[in-house]
């Protein structure tokens, strides 16, 4: 008897990855920062994101919902048997509006109960009614014209953490170091509960972004624990989700600036597991976009708690083989804090040495096309403090054995800025790299490489002339 009246008590949700949302068919993707990313939800008359199917009635003798048949975050398929019955709730439309807000807040409940993609023909009615729901719920925050209570908001938070906050699973050992000339021919893995998420990271996406959120009363509710597990998201393999993410994540940032710190501090603390323990992260260049711009915001002068973001994390970050992966976005934060205190060049510069490539090549002709970069935002002061080695390093890229690591160093000599630098203290730099140009000019195997470093020669002749 005891076991009969358990059996029909809902069960806890699996915290593992089968559980959640995963197989099926894909939704085309578009990106979160343009306005066409509505195109896959569909478009209302009035212009805001909602499916054209929403105009349906809901049918109206539909009856009371309630809400205990289903568990928060409950799965149809926890208790081996058919799900309970999940119907359509009516449309906003076909309630007053002294109603709405509580059906608003019941339309969130029955979100919370998850599906399983892995069968594509298992609960597809339900599916659908969940979809369209989650529209509904997308429309109505867009539309929303009064402040929204804490009681919805702990509602929209539980909602939002049902449906995306899950456990990815690991990759095989061998593909857990990416080369970085393999990046290209990898197939990121698309989740496949596509459908579900992307309206779900719609709906959070405006929820967060509607004048109606009182940032005050919201911390409450997207605190650090909702924030740690947000960033966790950016470990996900599927690009489309990464989009929303660094969407999300920036908007929050600007929200609610009582949480920047510990963004910066979470961030930093994935970036030392990443370098140091695993090199292996699927969102690095996207936590690296987001904290450009973050970079782009910092006063002056800078603080010596991002000094040391940029000692301790960013310059560090050169270290990983699969570098190539967030080379740009690595290099764009770099040249940021530079271009904002030019006394930090030195300091990025000597990083750069410290983690200089000796047996790949492609990672050092990245590394002398951010040295460029940097070098164009220093000024002479900060260059002479480190012409020495960074001079004798030059000399080895022009002795390199690998044509286009030789070839990228002796385009530096293109660079006005540059060589206005190497005119300026041609007295210390010239014996350093000259003895290079010589080997180059007798013993290297390839022609460009031979040809450009006879134009630099003649240029060093010029100035030891002058």
């Amino acid at each position: 008897m005891l076991k009969q009246i358990l059996s029909k008590l809902p069960r806890k949700t699996s915290k593992t990855s089968d559980n959640r949302e995963h197989g099926g068919s894909h939704t085309t993707f578009s990106n979160p920062y343009t306005s066409s990313r509505g195109s896959d939800l569909g478009t209302s008359k009035s212009g805001n994101l909602i499916n054209s199917q929403l105009a349906i009635n809901y049918a109206s003798d539909i009856g009371p919902y309630d809400d205990k048949k289903f568990a928060r975050g409950a799965n149809p398929k926890a208790n081996g048997n058919s799900m309970p019955s999940y119907e359509a709730l009516p449309g906003f439309k076909d309630v007053p509006s002294s109603e709405k807000q509580s059906l608003f807040i019941k339309k969130l409940i029955i979100c919370c109960v998850i599906f399983d993609f892995t069968d594509p023909t298992k609960h597809i009615k339900e599916k659908e009614i969940k979809r369209q729901t989650l529209l509904e719920l997308v429309e109505y925050v867009t539309s929303a014209n009064g402040k929204f209570t804490e009681t919805v908001m702990q509602e929209v938070i539980t909602m939002v953490s049902a449906n995306l906050f899950r456990t990815f699973s690991p990759q095989p050992l061998e593909n857990t170091v990416i080369e970085a000339f393999d990046l290209e021919e990898e197939e990121p893995s698309m989740d496949p509960a596509w459908p579900h998420l992307q309206i779900v990271y719609e709906f959070f996406l405006r929820f967060v972004s509607s004048s109606e959120l009182d940032a005050k009363l919201a911390k409450k509710y997207i605190d650090h624990s909702f924030i740690l597990k947000l960033l966790d998201l950016f470990d996900s393999e599927d690009i489309r989700e990464k989009e929303y993410l660094k969407t999300i994540l920036h908007r929050i940032y600007g929200k609610f600036m009582v949480h920047r710190p510990f963004i910066r501090k979470a961030t930093n603390n994935i970036f030392y597991h990443f370098v140091f323990e695993t090199e292996k992260h699927n969102g690095i260049a996207e936590l690296l976009e987001i904290l450009g711009s973050i970079v782009n915001g910092f006063a002056l002068p800078l603080k010596e708690e991002h000094k040391l973001f940029l000692v301790r994390a960013l310059i560090p970050l050169h270290k990983p083989k699969c570098l190539a992966m967030y080379q740009q976005q690595l290099s764009y934060c770099i040249t940021q804090f530079v271009e904002k205190d030019c006394k930090l060049a030195d300091t990025v510069i000597r990083g750069l040495l410290k983690y200089w490539p000796i047996t790949n090549s492609s990672k050092e002709v990245m590394f002398l096309n951010e040295l460029e970069e940097v070098l164009e935002a220093t000024k002479s002061p900060e260059f002479q403090h480190c012409m020495v080695p960074l001079f004798r390093q030059i000399a080895r890229c022009l002795n390199s054995a690998h044509f286009q690591v030789a070839e990228r160093a002796l385009f530096l000599w293109n660079n006005d800025h540059i060589e206005n630098f190497i005119k300026q203290n041609r007295k210390v730099i010239l014996p350093i790299i000259f003895p290079a140009l010589e080997r180059n000019a007798r013993n290297h195997w390839n022609q460009a490489v031979h040809g450009l470093t006879l134009n630099v020669i003649r240029f060093s002749l010029i100035l030891i002339q002058s």
